[in-house]
């Protein structure tokens, strides 16, 4: 068994190959990448290899490294383990990985034994493993009423973007109407905007600029979600 070890810290990756080997005693290779651009490289050539993966990392961020292995190499085990448990990652994470596919999400204030708990039950009995902190944020993000839909939350990432109502209709294969009642709905989620009309302080504020404001307090949004989103914007741009 070979395991790939992505993580841009030293002393992290230290600490990883240490876990990986006193919870993995079947690994004979533990390879080391700083940077998710390495990561990607490095599993190219060692095909057969589990990742263990940051997520926030300079030059190419996890997320984004995850999704290229997961494209050239679908039945990769990829262990995530991150600082942060942001709804951000969480569906970012979420939006990549394949159907069927055994991952894990664990934070890295878990303990020594949930990390060698999770390396065992991902890499070697093709379990997924999900802290439950991030559990709930994917619960909540699909289930919570309060929480925003798939849909929902495409149209935040536009509004980002600085794309007209016009434009993501367009993108999204949307009626203009449509867009316009999503966006109303989201407003109202992130309470920006209330159904029975708008007051006085409701009238102070760009409800577009408010609404990415929140998001990014709340961690909807992050650096990383804005990049992602802006490559795959200018793929579309293109086409």
């Amino acid at each position: 068994m070979k395991v790939l070890i992505v993580e841009d810290d030293p002393l992290h990756r230290s600490y990883l190959s240490e876990a990986v080997r006193a919870a993995l005693p079947e690994c004979l290779v533990v390879i080391e990448a700083e940077n998710g651009m390495v990561g990607e490289r490095l599993a190219r050539e060692n095909k057969s290899a589990h990742v263990v993966m940051d997520l926030q990392m300079n030059a190419r961020n996890g997320i984004e490294a995850a999704r290229t292995i997961w494209k050239e190499r679908p039945d990769t085990r990829i262990l995530f383990w991150s600082n942060y448990a942001d709804e951000a990652y969480v569906r970012g994470v979420s939006r990549i990985v394949p159907p069927g596919a055994a991952y894990g999400y664990v934070l890295k204030s878990a303990s020594d034994d949930r990390l060698k708990l999770a390396l065992r039950s991902i890499f070697i009995e093709s379990q997924c493993v999900i802290d439950r902190e991030v559990r709930g944020l994917q619960q909540k993000s699909l289930g919570n009423a309060n929480g925003l839909t798939e849909s929902e939350y495409e149209i935040l990432v536009d509004i980002a973007l600085g794309l007209t109502d016009r434009a993501i209709a367009s993108r999204r294969s949307l009626s203009l109407r449509s867009v316009q009642n999503r966006l109303q709905r989201l407003y109202e989620k992130l309470e920006v905007y209330h159904p029975g009309g708008q007051t006085e302080e409701d009238n102070r504020f760009n409800l577009r600029a408010r609404a990415v404001s929140i998001a990014l307090l709340r961690k909807l949004l992050n650096y990383s979600a804005l990049e992602r989103a802006e490559s795959e914007l200018a793929e579309w741009l293109e086409q």
